[in-house]
């Protein structure tokens, strides 16, 4: 066979094939150098693989595929060792040998010295199961996973097989099926310790992994139209106008789910009111359709001040309902939340807000706490309070009566 030519390119090109190993550029590689790269690990420095043929002062150079090169690579670096002297020559002392080499950490070496064992032995389902264990870790997930199904297709009732399957399958992060393969190792050695905290682990990131995904689908799939179907038929026995109540609670449902996305992306919502414009009406030039009270809750005296502004705004642009929007962290007064009797807080001591729907005829009041689930902040439904013993603002509008529109 033709030496082998090893050389490091600074660029890589779609001609050539490249492997992930650190080498000295222009090393020559034949059978009886081998031992120069006995002792590669991963590096990140790329590498072709070509053999050279000497033709007339030219050289030829022909690109081994991807396949051969870890093949060629690995029966090499076996083959130098036994040339050496320092394996033997039947299957068990490659077997030994490369055991040595893994517990050392060499699990390349390793992974060669089983491939030659495979050879000389292919129906030995032990040496196949090492060599999944080496490629394992190697992170060759896709070669340990193949060799995993060997060995069990050689003996499916050695435990060993399947525990090296759940294994790889766990670097995969596919938790239900290497739970199941290692359930499946269990029922051959029932007495496995090492087996069976797997399988409690597995079990354990099985659920966390599932509830993650639930806590993610909460997060994302916000809504508020759904909480709010008993408000919609409230407000459809208030007002006359279906129109009117339909502009309502649309207008209710869009600040609710950007106030959760917000608190869900940066744990907070700014404090606003934000009021349902007359369209024919009110003076958009004069009228902004959201009001900002961050100093409202300063003091009895900001919330005053706050309040009579916010009433006569409504007033003056004809507005047909408000919403108050205001994290429960920034209300200094009023702490509606420290009352007795029936001003009690039975909502407990969770972060979150608050939002105050107000129109001629009807008034409500919610709180929308919030909690650490898997890492990430999670919104709760919305919890109805009662707007007389916990309202944030007095009401600001003046109260009708009559349904109409």
């Amino acid at each position: 066979m033709t030496p082998l030519l090893c050389s490091a390119l600074s660029k890589p090109s779609p001609c050539f094939f490249y492997s992930k190993l650190p080498i000295k550029q222009d090393l020559l590689l034949n059978p009886l150098s081998c031992n120069a790269i006995k002792n590669l690990k991963k590096g990140s420095l790329p590498l072709t693989l070509a053999t050279t043929n000497k033709i007339t002062q030219k050289r030829e150079i022909k690109i081994a595929p991807l396949f051969e090169f870890e093949s060629v690579l690995l029966s090499r670096m076996a083959e130098a060792d036994v040339g050496s002297g320092k394996g033997g020559s039947e299957e068990m002392s490659l077997k030994d040998k490369g055991n040595e080499f893994f517990k050392a950490g060499n699990y390349l070496k390793a992974a060669a010295l089983y491939t030659q064992a495979i050879k000389q032995d292919p129906s030995n389902p032990t040496l196949y199961s090492n060599r999944a264990a080496a490629f394992l870790n190697l992170v060759k997930l896709n070669k340990a996973l193949t060799d995993a199904e060997t060995t069990i297709t050689l003996n499916p009732q050695w435990e060993k097989g399947y525990f090296r399957k759940g294994c790889i399958l766990e670097a995969m992060e596919r938790y239900d099926d290497a739970l199941a393969a290692f359930q499946l190792a269990l029922q051959y050695n029932s007495k496995s310790a090492e087996v069976s905290r797997k399988i409690r682990r597995l079990s354990q990131l099985a659920k966390d992994k599932k509830r993650d995904q639930e806590v993610q689908n909460l997060r994302s799939d916000i809504d508020m139209a759904k909480s709010l179907e008993t408000l919609k038929s409230e407000m459809s026995q208030k007002y006359a106008s279906e129109n009117c109540w339909k502009d309502m609670f649309s207008f209710l449902v869009e600040i609710m789910e950007t106030a959760v996305k917000s608190w869900h992306e940066t744990s907070k919502v700014d404090p606003r009111v934000y009021f349902l414009l007359d369209k024919e009406k009110t003076q958009t030039d004069k009228y902004a359709p959201v009001v900002n009270i961050d100093k409202a809750f300063e003091s009895p005296h900001t919330h005053s001040c706050c309040f009579s502004f916010l009433r006569q705004y409504a007033e003056d642009s004809f507005s047909g309902a408000a919403c108050l929007v205001s994290p429960k962290s920034i209300i200094a007064y009023p702490q509606v939340w420290k009352g007795q009797g029936s001003r009690k807080w039975r909502h407990g001591q969770h972060d979150g807000f608050f939002v105050q729907f107000e129109s001629p005829l009807l008034r409500k009041l919610w709180f929308i706490s919030s909690s650490n689930q898997m890492g990430k902040t999670l919104c709760r439904d919305p919890e109805v309070l009662d707007i007389g013993a916990h309202e944030v603002l007095p009401r600001l509008f003046i109260e009708k009566l009559s349904n109409s529109s």
